[in-house]
């Protein structure tokens, strides 16, 4: 489809070239001559074949446009390159502004404006008082351009929204599954880590209970602080916090980690550099961890090596054990679950790296890890280098001052244009400001539309300096081109961010401006049409221009405001979509969680608080044998998430401990999102309230756009209070309509202005849900 597209413009063009010319000149009667016709058809040829292929090489096509028009515009007659060289070489513009950046497209409208001036001039002189070719087709090439550009930039927010709707439908598909793969993970590790050591060090007390009694009492205590941290990592593991804020550094986890294995007679050296937080410095973490419990199991005693060094093009993370001593115990052995390399190597995987692992030539083990560096980390996009721009503007500036070199066409005529300036040179000056004009349109559009209509009351004035003596009404149509941009693009800004947005705003009401417009115009017009001298009253020719401008100008502000309308439409259809499927992923993944969660209480914990319990009451050999339940029951429950359903028949929903699942669904579209939960959060709200905030939450985050958003929960005692920052203006009214139905029902309040943060407020004071289930209480 791309190719018969690519050819069949070229082709048009060329059937319109051959009836301008030779076909009218054959319909009258006059035969052009045989070279004529040879040379019309290389010319023709050439510039089929590049405009075919523009695609690929949109600068170099409309160089070979133009070079092969114009050297062809010299021994052919007039208009026999009238529309290759200039349809074609807007059609290559085109190709430019649209494949290309605007710096490019800007550039290459400059120069070939110039080169075909100069051209021109050395061709023909300034004999033409009115001199309309110049501003003609400078504008036919800004309107090129521009289009080129606005398709450019309208594929581009195309291609981006169906990016983000494709990720987040695979996230949708992926999130329940990577939740269950997560929390299958960080229950190894946990146990892996944990458990394992309360074995270990419980083994070691009492195999030299006769000869270190001391080491008994130092078990008993590990034992017992080991189990809150289990009871706390499994409530991690359960509900993650859902920003990074409150975690220390890698590099502090890491070096936590090896102090306490060194607590547990573990030899233990490390060289560990600063790493990124993210998926690298995780990765690094449970690698790290994994590595030193299997030789806490497997190698007690073995002198070991933890490296990790972070550099440009990889990280690495590498862990090397010595052959354990002559005579040491193996407390652990046979603790494990088989899970170990296989969660080593997904970590690696999903940080973007790889992983070895095997025994080394000295008796021990050792495992290799590499992940990405410091660059692969980066996303930052990289500017044009300032050499290419140089090269490109010393490029245009010498294929555009090449007319002036007497290579290719020389005369001996005088040419002389008489005095003072020409109406089309003084046209194409006023063209060319209100082009540069529209680049501003966005960033300050007011600004724009004051420096296009100052300049619109110009153009009469040009007409009678220049003694413009063609169609009266060619140069007020000409400046009401740039008018209708800067209107068009105003009435769909207006379209797309709803009246209501400037309620609070200062400012002109959004009709001012193309009421402004048109009075303008009609000013510019009346003007041209007095001094050109008619018979009309001049109420007449008031009406009649105020008329054609308001009718220009309601066209263009008409087909903006179509424009907004179907960019608010597709925005619209793209959130609901967005909001539907990470609800639906949530929910699902939420339902996940639970289940494991549920299996976590009932068995893990329960033994967990068991093992404690045998510590505190001194009992060294219980307190083993616990350990090694909660180890096996952690280990059924592995087999279990692995084997069991994915998603019940009745999802639970999801509250706020399902933040970081919302988190890391709408991150996976692409979105910067931070959510963070200060400390004064009750652990146990009641359930209405946890629901209304949890759904709160998730239609602020579905309502952001590209900026980075952030939403805040924190709570006095009375009432739980959600701030978001970086919301747009122009959902705001529309959020604040959706926010108070939600959070009616509770009791809630909404705040949000034009401007600020949006505040929810929901009351603590709502009566507490029945003790009951969570799971039952929630669906």
């Amino acid at each position: 489809m791309k190719r018969t597209d690519d050819r069949l413009l070229p082709l048009v063009l060329l059937g319109a070239q051959a009836i301008v010319w030779p076909g009218a000149d054959v319909i009258r009667g006059n035969i052009p001559a045989g070279a004529d016709l040879f040379v019309a058809v290389l010319v023709a040829g050439l510039v089929t074949a590049a405009l075919s292929l523009r695609r690929s090489r949109p600068v170099l096509t409309l160089v070979l446009v133009a070079a092969a028009c114009a050297l062809g515009a010299g021994p052919l007659p007039t208009g026999a390159m009238a529309v290759l060289g200039t349809a074609g070489a807007a059609l290559a513009l085109f190709t430019v502004a649209g494949e290309r950046d605007a710096f490019t497209a800007l550039l290459c409208v400059l120069a070939l404006v110039f080169w075909q001036s100069l051209y021109n001039i050395t061709l023909h002189g300034l004999s033409d008082r009115d001199g309309l070719d110049l501003p003609l087709t400078a504008v036919l090439y800004a309107a090129a351009s521009a289009a080129g550009m606005l398709a450019r930039r309208s594929r581009h927010t195309r291609q981006v929204a169906e990016q983000r709707l494709r990720r987040a439908e695979i996230e949708r598909h992926r999130l329940p599954a990577v939740e269950r793969q997560r929390m299958e993970r960080e229950l190894h590790d946990v146990s892996a880590h944990h458990l394992t050591a309360v074995v270990v060090t419980a083994g070691a007390a009492l195999g030299l209970r006769d000869r270190r009694p001391e080491l008994a009492e130092e078990a008993l205590r590990f034992a017992v602080e080991t189990g809150g941290e289990v009871t706390r990592a499994l409530g991690a593991v359960r509900a993650p916090a859902p920003s990074r804020d409150q975690q220390p550094s890698p590099r502090e986890r890491l070096l936590a980690l090896v102090a306490g294995f060194s607590q547990l007679g573990q030899h233990v050296e490390c060289e560990i550099d600063a790493l990124p937080d993210g998926a690298v410095g995780d990765a690094a973490y449970g690698i790290v961890r994994e590595a030193l419990t299997n030789v806490a199991r497997h190698a007690s005693g073995a002198r070991t090596t933890v490296t990790c060094r972070y550099g440009d093009a990889r990280t690495e993370v590498v862990v090397t054990s010595a052959a354990p001593p002559a005579g040491s115990p193996a407390h652990g052995a046979g603790l494990g679950s088989g899970r170990g390399q296989g969660f080593l190597r997904s970590r690696a995987r999903e940080a973007g790296g790889t992983l070895t692992s095997g025994p080394t030539a000295e008796g021990g083990w050792e495992v290799n890890a590499v992940l990405p560096g410091r660059l692969a980390a980066a996303s930052v996009k990289r500017p044009v280098p300032w050499q290419y721009r140089l090269a490109q503007v010393t490029a245009a500036v010498g294929l555009a001052v090449q007319p002036l070199f007497p290579l290719l066409v020389v005369r001996t005529e005088s040419v002389s244009s008489g005095p003072g300036a020409s109406a089309g040179a003084l046209f194409a000056l006023l063209a060319a400001g209100q082009a540069l004009a529209l680049l501003w349109r966005r960033r300050a559009p007011r600004a724009a539309q004051g420096v296009v209509l100052g300049l619109a009351l110009l153009w009469p004035v040009a007409t009678a300096v220049g003694e413009y003596s063609g169609w009266v009404l060619l140069p007020p149509l000409l400046s009401m081109a740039a008018t209708c941009a800067v209107v068009a693009s105003g009435a769909a800004r207006t379209a797309v961010t709803a009246p209501s947005v400037a309620e609070g705003r200062p400012g002109l009401p959004v009709w001012a401006g193309p009421v402004v417009a048109t009075a303008v115009h009609a000013a510019a017009t009346t003007a041209a049409l007095v001094h050109r001298g008619t018979s009309f009253p001049g109420w007449v020719l008031a009406a009649g221009s105020t008329a054609l401008a308001a009718l220009v100008v309601g066209a263009a502000w008409w087909g903006g405001i179509l424009r907004g309308h179907r960019r608010r439409a597709a925005r619209s259809a793209q959130a609901d979509h967005l909001a539907a499927w990470t609800e639906e992923a949530v929910r699902d993944a939420w339902a996940e969680r639970r289940r494991i969660a549920t299996g976590l209480e009932t068995t893990v914990l329960a033994r967990t608080a068991d093992m404690v319990a045998q510590a505190e009451a001194g009992r060294l050999d219980e307190v083993a044998e616990r350990a090694r339940e909660a180890l096996a029951a952690m280990r059924a429950l592995l087999d279990a998430v692995r084997d069991g359903e994915a998603v019940p028949a009745l999802r639970p929903q999801p509250t706020l401990q399902a933040l970081d699942l919302l988190a890391h669904q709408i991150r996976a579209t692409g979105r910067d999102v931070e959510i963070h939960l200060t400390d004064r959060i009750p652990g146990r709200l009641p359930t209405t309230v946890d629901l209304a905030a949890y759904h709160a939450c998730e239609t602020v985050l579905a309502a952001g756009g590209e900026e980075p958003m952030t939403v805040e929960l924190d709570a006095d005692g009375t009432a739980l209070t959600i701030t978001a920052t970086g919301v747009p203006g122009t959902v705001r009214p529309t959020l604040r309509r959706r926010l108070s139905a939600q959070v009616a029902m509770v009791g809630g309040t909404v705040t949000a202005g034009p401007s600020g943060p949006v505040r929810v407020l929901l009351p603590l004071t709502a009566a507490p849900a029945a003790p009951q289930d969570d799971e039952k209480g929630q669906r």
